[in-house]
This record gives structure tokens, sequence and C-alpha cells, in this order.
């Protein structure tokens, strides 16, 4: 049986933040097909790969994609034709040779994020045959604790919080199924007791609540409280992950974080680890700036027994730099988005270098989604025991914990669930 790919098409949609992105239609000779849409980050690490946009300013703020479409539609289309959709490497390499770092004014992750996802998806429809199975093998039945964003700050919210991210991890729940609940409780609790604080319910990017409150400490202080409220018990059901995005208040060397105006790596790893003690913290990720190597290094050996210390802007899925960060004991685990490599095999490559390294990797949604739920599968495929893709609220993140419940349906008694968190 043949797979070879005989079209691609390639238009313009809108992300979750109304941004134009690009999806991408894979279709083979014998008429199956895979469609994949590439996600979009706010808050992007400058050692990403690019996307590629249209700068045309009289459309979407130059942020258009009809001319990068064109490119799949022509360029792309002829470079593939005749390729077998099931040769991901070989697919992959050809993408970042036409898009690689030598020809820079080409960069393009978004087109090699889609047309590899798509051409995945395509060749799990040719072989008929789930999009997890495809990638992982009969041997992908790991489902994959939810981090869950309830409190926005930093890029991904108009308040004060200096903290991007404030998450739920409900890893004592027993299934998958039973850990979206936990979480959705919990995230009603708080709306609750926002609510009764008269604080804004509003939402930011990825889901999760963005009220005006005073700092950190007190955001942690709110979850603890809802965890309680929807009945769990705080660290042992439900945790807390943190996601400082360090990068966003950084300025010339020191960290400008509320009141502490510019202080060094040393003193912020204390000021992390004095949270750890007060409250049910399991993660934290990106709490120093994206090139802060001692930083992140200091914090692993301090706390790193106790959390898990993941690396997003310090790695950017980048291969290279996860070697170096383990050679260095940066951290102990890495997060893992495909766009910010471009292609499947690169981040597969990546995960590889992880798990020679015995280090834990969650893979990610980005701040600009859609409805694709290919990271559910990804999740599984990969068994990486931890999927990050937002809040209780949302579509665009929904959609990703409803294919999880899909496919622990599907797996049945094969399913299993288990946290990362308990040795």
């Amino acid at each position: 049986m043949t797979f070879k790919i005989a079209n691609i098409d390639a238009y313009e949609v809108l992300d979750s933040r109304g941004q134009p992105t690009l999806r991408v239609r894979v279709i083979l000779d014998d008429g199956a097909e895979g469609v994949a849409t590439a996600p979009s980050g706010a808050s992007t690490g400058s050692h990403e790969v690019a996307e590629r946009r249209d700068g045309d300013q009289a459309r979407y703020r130059g942020k258009g994609v009809c001319a990068t479409a064109e490119l799949v539609r022509a360029d792309v289309t002829k470079l593939l034709r005749g390729e077998q959709a099931d040769d991901q490497a070989r697919i992959d390499r050809s993408l970042v040779a036409f898009f690689g770092n030598d020809r820079p004014g080409e960069l393009g992750s978004n087109v090699m994020c889609a047309v590899s996802m798509a051409a995945a998806r395509a060749a799990a429809a040719g072989r008929r045959c789930s999009l997890y199975t495809y990638l992982g093998g009969a041997g992908a039945v790991r489902l994959p604790v939810p981090m869950m964003n309830v409190i926005n700050g930093g890029l991904h919210a108009d308040n004060t919080l200096d903290f991007q991210e404030f998450m739920i991890v409900p890893h004592g729940a027993p299934s998958l199924a039973e850990a979206v609940r936990y979480g959705a409780e919990t995230f009603y609790a708080l709306k609750d007791i926002l609510r009764q604080t008269k604080q804004s319910t509003a939402v930011g990017d990825e889901g999760g609540f963005a009220p005006h409150i005073k700092d950190q400490d007190e955001a942690c202080r709110l979850i603890v409280e809802a965890i309680k409220q929807a009945g769990f018990k705080p660290g042992t059901d439900v945790a807390i992950a943190l996601d400082p995005a360090a990068s966003s208040f950084y300025r010339d060397g020191l960290y400008v974080l509320g009141s502490h105006q510019g202080i060094k790596s040393g003193t912020l790893e204390r000021v992390y680890a004095s949270m750890v003690d007060k409250f049910p913290i399991v993660s934290i990720e990106d709490g120093f700036a994206e090139d802060d190597w001692e930083g992140f290094a200091a914090q692993t050996k301090a706390i790193g027994d106790r959390v898990q210390i993941v690396g997003d802007d310090l790695y950017t899925t980048n291969e290279e730099r996860i070697r170096r960060g383990v050679a260095e004991k940066s951290t102990n685990a890495v997060l893992i988005k495909i766009n910010q490599i471009g292609t499947l095999t690169q981040t597969m490559d990546a995960i590889q270098v992880c798990r020679d390294a015995g280090w834990r990797y969650i893979i990610s949604h980005r701040s600009g989604e859609t409805e694709d739920t290919f990271i559910a599968d990804f999740a599984v495929a990969t068994g990486a025991g931890q999927i990050k893709t937002g809040s209780l609220s949302r579509s665009e993140r929904l959609a990703k914990y409803n294919r999880l419940i899909e496919i622990e349906r599907e797996l049945g008694d094969a399913a299993e669930f288990h946290s990362p968190f308990l040795h």
C-alpha cells in the first residue's frame, strides 16, 4: 500500500485571538487526507523558529498568511508531491531544507508545523487508524495529566500580575475524565470566590481568569481556597503549577517583580522556594529569563528534588539547547511545542533527548490556538504523561480535553492515567 501525496491545499483561517493562521490539507492519491492548523504564541522565545507572515499592512496589520498559503499550494506542493506521507522523517527533512536557517528570509515554523502535522494525519487516515496509534504504536495508552490555566497574568492578561500562568494540576484523579471534572469543579469554585470578592471573572488568552489581585501569593491562596471549596485536597488531589514566563519581567540583567524592583537570580530563586514552602506547587516553568542558564541550574539544584523545573523559552523545543540543559543540569523537564521548532521529526528528536536524560516532558498548546486537537493525540502517542492546553473555558482549549476523553474511551481498559509527581 502506498501513501503518496497527490496535492496540498492551504488557506488562511483565524486563531483564538482573531489573528490569521495557516490551515493545510494534505491529500493522498487514494483520496485519504489530513488537515492541520498552525497555532501561534504571544509569549515567544527569541530562539524559536520564526513564523512566516505576509507583511501586507493593508490586511490584518501585516499578519496575514494569504501569500504564505500560496507558497504552500505552489512550491511546497511541488516539493512534496509523490512523496510517501508515512515517511515523516523524509517529509520533514525536505521542509527544513526548504525553510531552513540557511535561508532566514524563508523561515516559516507555521508552514512546517501545519504541513508536517497534516501529512501525519493523512498517513493515519490512509492506514485507517487513530492518529495517536499511528504516531505512537500499540503501546500508546498513557493519558496525560492536564495542567489547567485558571489565573492569567503577564502577557496573557490585562492585569497587574507579573506571573503569566497559575495552573491547577488534578494529578490525584483516577482517570483523565475525572481529572477534567476535578479541574472544572475547581475552576468554577474559583469563579464563585472571585465573584464573592467582587473581582472580575473575565478570562485571558488561555481561558483563565484575569483578576486584578495583589500579587502571586494571593493568586495561590485563592487557588488553594478554590480546591478546598470544590471538595478536593490541595496537593493530594489537585496541585498548583506556575509559569512565571520570567523573560517578560527581566530588565538589564535584573528581575522586576512587584515590590522587588530589580533583583538578581539568587533572590528570585528564594522567592520561588518560599512559595513552594507555602503552597502545594509541583511545577515551575520558565522561572528565569530565556538565557539565564545559571539561574535555572541554581533553582534545579536547590529545589529540583521537590518540584518539577521546566524550561520553555530556555529550550524552544530545540534538541541542541536541551542537550546543553542536560549537560548543565539546568532543569529536570522540558515544555514541548511543535511550532517552536517546526516539524514533528524535530519535535520527536527533542523528546528523545529528554527520554535519554530521564527528564519529564510536557506537550503544550500556544496562547493563539485553534480547534485543532493534534496535541491531544500527540501527548498520548509520546507517552508524555503531562499536557498543558489551557483552562476550562474557551472551546479551542476544551476541544483538546474532549479529544482526550474520547481517546480514553477508545482505549478502554488499556488506558493508563497516573501522576508523574508521585514517587
